[in-house]
């Protein structure tokens, strides 16, 4: 964590990067507030299609690519199919930029984070972490985990992944910070964010909740996992996080720890794979989901298409 800005160029873009479940969105909403900044949601479709070696994706398939995914589709950005890659990604930045004629541009990327540096080398990075027994739960709820088993995982490749980009980055460009310190003081955690940014803090920054459906920051929401989670569920999580947790900063529970047997893996994956599936089917039918399988699968476009609609018309009726 560092408050100097000697040698750092504000006028590049700024990366909010985390696991998903950890109070990116409250942060977003929030930053979004600030007259002088502005921030796009979900960013992951600037770096998902890059090959794990870096090779930028053949444009005609990535163009496809974009329309099928819903949160592209949802910032109407206009595709310059003039440009080369990199070059193409730059431009959604500078037209969300160019909206708002705000003098910060920021977006939030929650896996693959360390390909940004492909396209912004000298990029700054906010990272924000949450407990992640708080975040395996919540990713259950999100119906993207079946159990905490696999409910940590998410966080755990955030933090590799996260590990893997400070290596590259100067510390001058990064910022840490925890989630439950910003719902306990948000205005000194904002405050400290801000100064990392460029701007000084600003009031309206708390004033989010009069502009969206989330409330007030609540010291109920933090360590969440002490009144929900069971003793096993805790064990598995700790287990599975190692060292990780601590490194973190989040002290174990002192629960006595075993590794889950094989029998109990077996039982944890098939668990993990009927919820999630059933999870799906109860969101977005039954219907839309064996469509968007038999579309895929034997590439029937127009089939695909199709159950793509309607489930992007499901999903967004589930954002909050």
């Amino acid at each position: 964590m560092t408050d100097s800005n000697a040698t750092v160029d504000l006028s590049l873009p700024v990366f909010l990067v985390g696991a998903e479940r950890s109070g990116t969105t409250l942060l977003r909403l929030m930053l979004d507030s600030h007259p002088q900044i502005t921030w796009q949601s979900e960013f992951e479709f600037a770096v998902d299609c890059i090959a794990e070696n870096g090779d930028w994706p053949p444009l005609e398939e990535y163009y496809h690519w974009l329309n099928k995914d819903r949160i592209f589709l949802d910032t109407q950005f206009e595709v310059d199919k003039s440009l080369a890659y990199p070059d193409l990604i730059k431009s959604f930045l500078a037209q969300k930029a160019a909206q708002s004629g705000s003098d910060i541009i920021g977006a939030t990327c929650h896996r693959h984070f360390d390909r940004l540096l492909s396209i912004w080398p000298n990029a700054r990075f906010i990272h924000i972490l949450r407990d992640p027994r708080d975040v395996a739960n919540s990713n259950i709820g999100m119906g993207w985990a079946g159990n905490v088993w696999y409910g940590i995982d998410r966080w755990i490749t955030a933090e590799r992944t996260w590990e893997q980009l400070t290596e590259k980055v100067d510390p001058r460009r990064r910022f840490e910070f925890h989630y439950e310190d910003l719902i306990v003081d948000p205005q000194q955690t904002l405050s400290d964010i801000c100064r990392f940014l460029g701007p000084a803090y600003h009031p309206d920054m708390l004033s989010y909740n009069q502009t969206s459906t989330y409330s007030a920051p609540d010291k109920d929401l933090t360590y969440q996992w002490q009144k929900k989670l069971s003793d096993q569920q805790v064990k598995l999580i700790e287990h599975k996080a190692a060292n990780l947790l601590e490194q973190r900063g989040y002290q174990p529970s002192g629960l006595a720890m075993t590794a889950p047997g094989w029998l109990l893996r077996r039982k944890l994956w098939l668990h993990d794979i009927i919820a999630t599936k059933s999870f799906r089917i109860k969101r977005f039918g039954l219907i839309s989901v064996a469509s968007n399988f038999i579309g895929r699968r034997l590439h029937l476009a127009r089939l695909e298409n199709w159950s793509l609609r309607r489930m992007h018309a499901a999903e967004r009726l589930t954002l909050k």
